[in-house]
Protein backbone atom coordinates (compact mmCIF):
# COMPACT_ATOMS: atom_id res chain seq x y z
CA UNK A 1 0.00 0.00 0.00
CA UNK A 2 0.72 3.71 -0.04
CA UNK A 3 1.08 5.71 2.77
CA UNK A 4 1.94 9.28 2.71
CA UNK A 5 3.31 10.85 6.41
CA UNK A 6 3.06 14.21 6.82
CA UNK A 7 5.39 16.41 9.43
CA UNK A 8 6.23 20.01 10.41
CA UNK A 9 2.91 21.90 11.06
CA UNK A 10 2.43 23.80 14.56
CA UNK A 11 1.27 26.76 15.91
CA UNK A 12 3.57 29.77 14.47
CA UNK A 13 3.19 33.73 15.03
CA UNK A 14 2.49 35.95 12.09
CA UNK A 15 5.42 36.48 9.75
CA UNK A 16 7.17 33.78 10.47
CA UNK A 17 8.21 30.26 8.70
CA UNK A 18 7.36 26.63 8.68
CA UNK A 19 8.65 23.68 6.94
CA UNK A 20 5.82 20.56 5.97
CA UNK A 21 7.05 17.41 4.96
CA UNK A 22 5.28 14.68 3.03
CA UNK A 23 7.07 11.24 3.04
CA UNK A 24 5.65 8.63 0.56
CA UNK A 25 5.89 5.02 1.94
CA UNK A 26 5.68 1.99 0.07
CA UNK A 27 6.54 0.54 -2.83
CA UNK A 28 6.63 3.27 -5.43
CA UNK A 29 7.57 2.59 -9.23
CA UNK A 30 7.10 6.51 -10.10
CA UNK A 31 5.54 9.32 -8.30
CA UNK A 32 4.19 12.17 -10.78
CA UNK A 33 2.71 14.95 -9.39
CA UNK A 34 3.23 16.27 -5.86
CA UNK A 35 1.05 18.61 -4.16
CA UNK A 36 0.20 20.68 -1.24
CA UNK A 37 -3.96 21.55 -0.54
CA UNK A 38 -5.26 23.05 2.95
CA UNK A 39 -8.38 23.40 4.18
CA UNK A 40 -9.49 26.53 6.53
CA UNK A 41 -12.21 25.88 9.42
CA UNK A 42 -15.61 26.15 7.55
CA UNK A 43 -14.06 25.88 4.10
CA UNK A 44 -13.52 23.54 1.20
CA UNK A 45 -10.22 22.16 0.54
CA UNK A 46 -8.44 24.26 -2.02
CA UNK A 47 -5.00 24.28 -3.94
CA UNK A 48 -2.07 25.81 -2.41
CA UNK A 49 1.22 24.76 -5.26
CA UNK A 50 2.14 21.55 -7.15
CA UNK A 51 5.28 20.02 -8.44
CA UNK A 52 5.86 17.57 -10.83
CA UNK A 53 8.21 15.23 -11.36
CA UNK A 54 10.84 17.19 -13.61
CA UNK A 55 10.61 20.10 -10.98
CA UNK A 56 7.98 22.48 -12.70
CA UNK A 57 5.95 24.14 -10.07
CA UNK A 58 2.52 26.13 -9.68
CA UNK A 59 1.04 28.37 -6.60
CA UNK A 60 -2.37 29.90 -5.67
CA UNK A 61 -2.04 33.27 -6.10
CA UNK A 62 -2.51 33.21 -2.51
CA UNK A 63 1.00 31.92 -1.39
CA UNK A 64 2.62 33.18 -4.56
CA UNK A 65 6.24 34.45 -3.08
CA UNK A 66 5.28 33.60 -0.22
CA UNK A 67 5.72 29.68 -0.36
CA UNK A 68 7.76 27.66 -2.05
CA UNK A 69 6.88 23.44 -2.89
CA UNK A 70 10.16 21.55 -3.54
CA UNK A 71 10.86 17.48 -3.61
CA UNK A 72 13.74 15.10 -2.85
CA UNK A 73 13.16 12.21 -5.62
CA UNK A 74 15.91 9.76 -4.10
CA UNK A 75 13.77 10.01 -0.76
CA UNK A 76 10.26 10.36 -2.04
CA UNK A 77 9.31 13.27 -0.06
CA UNK A 78 7.98 16.58 -0.53
CA UNK A 79 8.21 19.73 1.17
CA UNK A 80 6.96 23.16 1.89
CA UNK A 81 8.94 25.96 3.20
CA UNK A 82 5.88 28.71 4.16
CA UNK A 83 7.88 32.10 5.00
CA UNK A 84 5.76 35.30 5.90
CA UNK A 85 2.70 33.50 7.47
CA UNK A 86 -0.18 34.90 7.93
CA UNK A 87 -3.68 34.08 10.35
CA UNK A 88 -5.27 33.63 6.91
CA UNK A 89 -2.69 30.39 6.06
CA UNK A 90 -3.98 28.78 9.57
CA UNK A 91 -5.76 25.65 7.85
CA UNK A 92 -5.07 21.39 7.71
CA UNK A 93 -1.93 20.97 5.27
CA UNK A 94 -2.71 17.68 3.10
CA UNK A 95 -0.06 16.55 0.92
CA UNK A 96 -1.14 14.70 -2.67
CA UNK A 97 0.82 12.52 -4.61
CA UNK A 98 -0.23 11.30 -8.04
CA UNK A 99 0.91 7.19 -8.50
CA UNK A 100 -0.84 6.18 -11.09
CA UNK A 101 -3.12 5.29 -11.66
CA UNK A 102 -4.35 6.96 -8.82
CA UNK A 103 -4.12 9.93 -6.24
CA UNK A 104 -3.13 9.83 -2.52
CA UNK A 105 -3.70 11.74 0.10
CA UNK A 106 -1.75 12.01 3.63
CA UNK A 107 -3.96 12.24 6.99
CA UNK A 108 -3.34 16.29 7.15
CA UNK A 109 -0.84 18.19 9.58
CA UNK A 110 -2.45 21.43 11.39
CA UNK A 111 -1.20 24.91 10.67
CA UNK A 112 -1.90 27.78 13.09
CA UNK A 113 -0.35 30.92 12.50
CA UNK A 114 -1.27 33.22 15.65
CA UNK A 115 -1.81 37.32 14.93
Amino acid sequence: QVQLVESGGGLVQAGGSLRLSCAVAGTIFSINDLGWYRQAPGKQREFVAIITKGGATNYADSVKGRFTISRDNAKNTAYLQMNSLKPEDTAVYYCNAAVYPRNYWGQGTRVTVSS
